[in-house]
């Protein structure tokens, strides 16, 4: 018997220094949600990283629920691979 395909999952975060005390999740998805946020950041220069293990405690959370202090060494290793991403980005 054939096991069919994983559904993709994705989640975006947002954090608004000054506003948020932590990151939050902005929206999350399986399938077609997935793609179209996976989509939608390649579209505006957002790096998208794949880290299953990270997307399957972001998908028990809620839509603008902050991560949970548990998840900021994980959260804080991304923003640096995003970071680090924008640093080799070239001016204009």
């Amino acid at each position: 018997m054939k096991t069919p395909p994983k559904r993709r999952r994705a989640a975006a975060l947002r954090y608004t220094p000054g506003k948020d005390r932590a990151p939050k999740v902005a929206a999350k998805g399986s399938g077609a949600v997935a793609e179209h946020i996976i989509r939608v950041a390649r579209e505006h220069g957002i790096p998208v990283k794949e880290d299953p293990d990270l997307m399957a405690v972001l998908a028990g959370l809620d839509i603008e629920q902050e991560i949970p202090a548990d998840l900021y060494l994980a959260v804080a290793e991304l923003l640096a691979f995003v970071y680090s991403l924008n640093g080799k980005k070239k001016p204009g």
